[in-house]
């Protein structure tokens, strides 16, 4: 099965030797995603919803560079420094996702920069 990278050119280069999504056909899998802009730097330090709606437009924007949209997701894993973030996120993530809800699973976990709050990583499929 071919499989195409998607890395969008107006991204910040990764921060590990990983793609931003990659295409396998019908499928779209968008890698974990942090606020992160240039050089790694941590966005919106402190601030959850403002992480999440970052990472949510860098999600839109690897599946739309595919040919979708946030429509197509059909799952999201979301991974939270602490549960006290959890509505934050949440209200952020119900403006994204405002029709059928797709499957998600939320942990609570480290994540790679002590700066980051959120992380969410997401599979769309494509009307084939």
């Amino acid at each position: 099965m071919p499989m195409t990278p998607i890395n969008p050119s107006a991204f910040p280069a990764p921060i590990a030797p990983y793609s931003a999504g990659t295409r396998a056909d019908n499928v779209i899998y968008v890698s974990g995603t942090l606020a992160l802009g240039e050089g790694g730097v941590v966005l919106h330090v402190g601030d959850a919803a403002a992480q999440t709606r970052h990472i949510l437009e860098v999600i839109r924007t690897v599946i739309e560079v595919a040919g979708g949209n946030l429509a197509d997701v059909a799952f999201n894993h979301i991974f939270l420094k602490d549960w006290a973030d959890y509505p934050a996120m949440n209200a952020v993530y119900a403006e994204y996702f405002p029709g059928a809800k797709p499957a998600r699973f939320c942990i609570q976990c480290g994540l790679v920069k002590p700066d980051c709050l959120v992380e969410i990583a997401s599979v769309a499929h494509l009307a084939g």
